[in-house]
């Protein structure tokens, strides 16, 4: 469990848990993110599904009826057959080998009357949460409806708690409110890498531009020990030190929101690490020559496309000293080789010391999350998070509504329904 504040001074100690809860004979409605890719009528990942697995099977054990709800895609209120769960309970039903019962709605009578023929440790599926307005929304009505259906709620979709929705914000007030296993897993990760790290902690930015994450930047120039800066991200922050970039990504109008952050990481005592050396291409494309030059080096009609070998060992030296990485994007155009060469040495690196249990190494953002699979080092993270923007909003110091609900009073209000 978390203690003390952490994330815009939530108390994440007080969150309840499902751990010892007793749930025999009750409905459990569990919010999780089954938002999945689905190709041809069959889901193509399951790994959201698969992390929601151990809440589930915990509460079938506790001999409750699992109610599962969750939003998928964005059917503006229309209901396709391509925006339906449908799919989702069949690979559920395989994973759990046990029937998943799929209801084709998510509120009202014909719902209510599916529930009621649930036994024990049996596993229901409500139709998609976004074929009603009043989940977007956050309106109370709805989510007294979602509410009527069961007796207690469970939060088990990080990925969805920067959002004040329905079923993830409005509901928690209405009925007892816990978290999930795979929530807590992901809220003590990050409580790990950035309320209470060990020290010293290296954040690793990457990403085409500083204007997407200044947020992120400003939060962790306070916070950590060192922020190593990469992908185009790294070409802005260069030029605002006066270095020609060439042809290279850079957004010139930042140099003054760069220049800032740099004066906060240097008041707070946090080492900014810039790429002393480049892999520079004409363009972005399979197959173009490449060469190696500093960074003050940068031929005018080039572009910087990943760092280069002295940059890789000296961010090599510096992991050595630190004992926990925060990671989210990549160094290079990692997509295309050979520009991902630096980002994967690095992620080998920090997961072969994570396996050796010297590092504790936490990731999240899709980019990040791809580039270290093709590392072949994902697996050998501490934690890899499965969030997009809930995970850039923690790391920027944002309250998530998700989870300050759950931190909160957790007697349900007046209008709760019996």
């Amino acid at each position: 469990m978390s203690s003390g504040n952490g994330m815009a001074g939530i108390d994440l100690a007080s969150i309840k848990t499902i751990d010892g809860l007793d749930v025999a004979g009750k409905i459990v409605l569990v919010r999780a993110d089954l938002n999945v890719p689905v190709e041809a009528g069959a889901v193509a990942d399951a790994t959201r599904i698969e992390r929601v697995l151990p809440t589930i099977e915990t509460l079938r054990d506790g001999g409750a009826k699992v109610v599962l709800m969750s939003h998928f895609g964005r059917p503006k209120g229309e209901r396709t057959p391509e925006t339906s769960l449908k799919p989702v309970a069949a690979k559920l039903t395989e994973l759990l080998g046990a029937d998943v019962l799929f209801l084709d709605d998510c509120i009202g009578p014909d719902v209510e009357a599916g529930l009621a023929s649930l036994e024990d440790g049996d596993v229901a599926l409500l139709e998609n949460l976004r074929y009603h307005a009043g989940e977007t929304k956050n309106d109370l009505a709805f989510a007294n409806q979602l509410a009527k259906l069961g007796d207690i709620y469970v939060d088990d979709a990080f990925s969805c708690s920067h959002r004040a929705h329905a079923s993830v914000e409005a509901i928690a007030r209405l009925m007892p409110a816990y978290a999930g296993m795979a929530m807590m897993a992901e809220i003590n990760a990050l409580s790990a890498a950035l309320e209470a790290p060990k020290r010293p902690v290296m954040a690793v930015v990457g990403g085409a531009k500083v204007s997407t994450k200044i947020e992120v930047l400003t939060n962790l120039a306070q916070r950590m020990d060192m922020i190593v800066v990469g992908g185009g991200m790294a070409n802005t922050f260069l030029y605002a030190d006066g270095i020609d970039v060439g042809k290279s990504l850079c957004e010139p109008d930042f140099v003054d929101t760069v220049k800032e952050i740099a004066e906060k990481a240097k008041a707070s005592g946090c080492e900014i690490v810039l790429p002393v050396d480049v892999v520079v291409a004409d363009s972005l494309a399979e197959g173009v020559e490449t060469s190696v030059c500093g960074v003050d080096e940068i031929p005018s009609d080039a572009l910087a496309l990943d760092q280069g070998p002295a940059s890789v060992a000296m961010l090599t030296e510096k992991l050595k000293a630190a004992q926990t990485i925060l990671w989210n994007g990549p160094l290079g155009a990692f997509e295309i080789a050979p520009f991902g060469e630096a980002t994967f040495a690095l992620a080998k690196e920090a997961g072969d010391r994570s396996k050796a249990e010297t590092l504790i190494s936490v990731a999240g953002g899709g980019d990040t999350v791809r580039a270290l699979n093709m590392a072949g080092a994902a697996g050998d993270f501490t934690y890899i998070s499965t969030a997009g923007g809930a995970f850039l909003e923690w790391l920027a110091g944002k309250q998530l509504p998700g989870v300050a609900i759950l931190a909160g009073d957790a007697t349900p209000p007046q209008t709760a329904v019996a």
